[in-house]
């Protein structure tokens, strides 16, 4: 197997692009000038996301969005700015140094990591510190620090959406298993509703491009898309994408102390509504929509469908 699609999207900018303004209102924040810039891969955003090199010696990570040009991406800043104030010390994600918002211009500055993303395809001893480290992530964020009403609607579902849309023919291209088992997606996504509530902090977006390694920790990154619910959510999502590396996700999850104590159906119903939320995403791109991004929710979400469709296979007997 070769592992996820590229993880980078096709619309960054660099940081010599942000007005200069914002770089020295940035810069006034930081107390240094910016010496050298270094534009980082990963990721999808219409923004800059960027090492600091400063004039004083220090570095540091910024990510920025302009709320014109990238209306979404801006409004995911501001939301990750609240929730990375408010995550307990000691939780694995680099720390939230400064912000700043100017109504236009939105702008995190992190701590600078000396981490590098996940070997792809993994690598065993890569994906059991994680898992471990997700482990430990959840216990640490149960109960949610966070006022959920701060956090955004999990990205969960999708197929109701389409059956209502008529989105069959739209589906048919990008998988036509469910596009032929559609009632039976939307029976499962709309039975998800139990399984997935409860009381922890999730990262809602766990997959390799927002995980860092260092030589001793686990670093998760990126954290707009946090909800509160049930603590295997996470999990779910890494394994079932771990499986795009030939890795068989259900070995895992009969292991894993998230996981395996779980309720068959529980399982059924998240994979259903994760790979909901993602096909529909390719299904309804239009020619505008960014290739990069579109393969990714496309290879993600199939990779859900088919860990869903073993498991029903496996019960059915077929």
């Amino acid at each position: 197997m070769a592992g996820m699609p590229p993880a980078t999207g096709s619309q960054r900018i660099t940081w010599a692009e942000v007005p200069a303004e914002v770089r020295a209102a940035i810069e006034k924040l930081l107390g240094s000038e910016v010496a050298a810039a270094a534009s980082q891969p990963g990721g999808f955003s219409e923004g800059v996301a960027a090492r600091l090199r400063l004039a004083d010696g220090g570095r540091a990570f910024v990510k920025a969005a302009s709320s014109l040009v990238a209306p979404g991406v801006a409004r995911f800043h501001r939301r990750e700015i609240e929730v990375s104030r408010r995550l307990p010390d000691g939780v694995p994600a680099p720390r939230l140094l400064h912000a700043h918002d100017d109504g236009t211009w939105v702008a995190l500055v992190f701590e600078d990591v000396e981490g590098r993303l996940p070997a792809q395809p993994w690598e065993r001893d890569e994906l059991d510190r994680v898992l471990a480290a997700a482990t430990g992530l959840a216990r640490a964020l149960t109960p949610s620090p966070i006022d959920p009403a701060l956090l955004a609607r999990p990205r969960l579902g999708g197929w109701r959406a389409l059956a209502d849309e008529g989105g069959a023919g739209r589906l048919a291209p990008v998988s036509r298993w469910a596009s032929d088992h559609l009632d039976e997606l939307v029976a499962l996504e709309e039975a998800a509703a139990s399984s997935l509530t409860g009381e922890t902090l999730l990262h809602g977006d766990l997959y390799p491009f927002n995980i860092m390694l260092t030589t001793d920790r686990v670093l998760v990154v990126d954290w707009p898309h946090a909800w509160v619910g049930a603590p295997h959510c996470d999990v779910l999502t890494l394994l079932s994408s771990a499986s795009l590396s030939g890795v068989d996700p259900q070995a895992f999850a009969r292991e894993h102390p998230l996981t395996r104590d779980l309720p068959p159906e529980a399982i059924d119903a998240f994979l259903a509504a994760h790979a909901g939320f993602l096909l529909r995403l390719a299904a309804n791109a239009g020619p505008g929509a960014d290739r990069h991004l579109v393969a990714m929710a496309t290879a993600l979400g199939k990779a859900s469908l088919r860990w869903l469709r073993r498991r029903l296979q496996d019960v059915s007997g077929t």
